[in-house]
């Protein structure tokens, strides 16, 4: 091992060249002593790891800062060890080491590392990154830095967290004044108690509209009343009059959440706001980049779209469609001219191949027609021939599949009642008849069936690796921002 000063490393007028001229014999002497964790050795037998150049700009020699750094280094020796991992990498020290071999050092003292390169890329790149903290570097720099430090399952599993939370957020309306009611008898209690049940079963898929409880309930119908054996809940408007006026009531009296329930025809819209600027830019921060979705489908070689033809089924689809990133259009019945357009505006925009519509309707004379009328606005409305529409749910199958309750008796006034009566019968069935985890597997297999999960399945793991690349530079950009808000004021 060398120990001894540096002038024997290379000739003067080499380094003279190079400006490094030696100051005194004494400061070419400062090296670091040997001792049980440094040792000295061969200048050759480490090399750069490459992912030190995929976090940083490689080290250049001809940079004035390593020119400086070895000009230091010829004067003064290297005064912190590098380290060096069992497979000869280098973990911390590149810019010294390429400034020891510039100032013509053949050996340097050093500290073995417990790891090996080669064992985990990911695991040595954290470290990589680890041991440069101080250093001042590029946004660039540190951006790829916090990457390497960034957990690539926990950044994925934040993205996921981010929407859950923005799919949940309820918009609730305000009352206004106040209506004095009577409060919930005793004999009513087993009939709210069955209604808690049913938003307790499914509190995954709140808010959940009367009409969805409507359908639990008759899956084991409650008393309407206590000390009535014959006021068993049935599927007719009687009931769900007392169950609209049982709710609501509930709902005053606290005994039901107000955000438990949802009324999606009487939309409610509230204005976000700020106190002033300072506590715009904190939220902004706060959330900053959050909301990112990578569009799953852009490899599927078919544009595929929902159309459910009621608002109460809307937030059921949604859960669904949100996972695949499929747009869904909710009608209201038939649906107007324009979500038609822009559906047809989409598609051609895809550039892909057919336009595959799943749509979710009741099974009776208009929910059967609406499936037909859309479809074909679009293929003779909006030239649209390459069109693959499929009715999804409901249908007469999934009617006996499930042991449906009827939704009484078709419309007369339908212009399609009598086409439906001769084909399936008077009785007609609500979408909301299907319990939600019905329904939501109905659809995910629909789509499973029309696209190439192997796709699909490649989009998935492109995103968890955005995700990554995303939270490692929020944290870089939050970082540089920290404590700065004040400046706003």
């Amino acid at each position: 091992m060398v120990t001894e000063p540096i002038e024997t490393a290379t000739p003067d007028t080499e380094n003279s060249e190079l400006g490094l001229v030696p100051v005194s014999e004494n400061a070419k002497t400062g090296l670091v002593p040997k001792s049980d964790q440094i040792q000295y050795i061969d200048i050759d037998s480490v090399k750069p790891s490459p992912e030190n150049d995929i976090l940083y700009k490689p080290v250049d020699p001809e940079d004035p800062e390593i020119i400086k750094l070895s000009k230091s280094i010829w004067c003064d020796g290297v005064l912190n060890p590098i380290i060096y991992t069992a497979d000869g990498f280098i973990e911390s020290g590149h810019r010294r080491h390429c400034a020891a071999r510039l100032a013509g050092l053949v050996e340097i003292p050093a500290i073995l590392s417990e790891i090996r390169r080669g064992d985990d890329i990911e695991a040595f790149t954290a470290r990589l990154a680890e041991h440069n903290r101080q250093r001042k570097k590029s946004f660039d720099e540190e951006v790829r830095e916090e990457l390497a430090r960034q957990n690539p399952a926990d950044a994925y599993q934040s993205l996921i967290e981010q929407r859950q939370k923005s799919s949940c957020g309820i918009e609730a309306f305000q009352i206004e004044g106040r209506k004095e009611r009577s409060g919930i008898s005793d004999a009513k209690t087993p009939f709210l108690n069955a209604v808690l049940d049913v938003i307790r079963e499914r509190r995954a898929y709140l808010p959940l509209s009367v009409r969805q409880i409507h359908y639990a309930l008759l899956n084991d119908p409650p008393l309407k009343h206590a000390k009535k054996p014959d006021s068993v809940y049935q599927n007719d408007k009687q009931s769900y009059k007392s169950l609209t006026d049982l709710v609501a009531r509930a709902r005053l009296e606290d005994s039901i959440s107000m955000k438990a329930i949802a009324d999606p025809t009487r939309p409610v819209s509230c204005w976000q706001t700020f106190d002033g600027p300072q506590s715009f830019v904190e939220s902004q921060l706060k959330h900053f980049m959050d909301g990112y979705w990578r569009d799953l489908m852009q490899s599927q070689p078919d544009h595929v779209e929902i159309l459910a033809e009621k608002n109460t089924i809307q937030s059921i689809v949604n859960r669904v469609a949100m996972k695949y990133c499929i747009p869904t259009v909710t009608g209201r019945g038939y649906c107007s001219l324009t979500p038609r357009y822009e559906m047809a505006e989409r598609y051609r925009r895809s550039g892909k191949g057919k336009l595959i519509i799943l749509i979710v309707s009741d099974f009776d004379p208009d929910g059967e027609e609406i499936a037909q009328s859309f479809a074909r606005s679009m293929r003779d409305d909006f030239g649209i021939y390459k069109i693959h529409p499929i009715k999804v749910a409901l249908t007469d199958e999934q009617v006996d599949e499930y042991y449906l309750q009827p939704n009484m008796e078709a419309k007369r006034s339908s212009a399609q009642y009598k086409k439906f009566v001769k084909k399936y019968g008077k009785n007609v069935f609500e979408v909301e008849a299907l319990q939600p985890e019905q329904l939501e597997a109905i659809l995910k297999e629909a789509i499973d069936n029309v696209i190439d999960t192997d796709l699909f399945n490649r989009e998935l793991e492109q995103e968890e690796k955005d995700a990554n690349k995303i939270f490692a530079f929020k944290k870089v950009v939050n970082k540089s921002m920290m404590g700065k808000t004040n400046l706003v004021n």
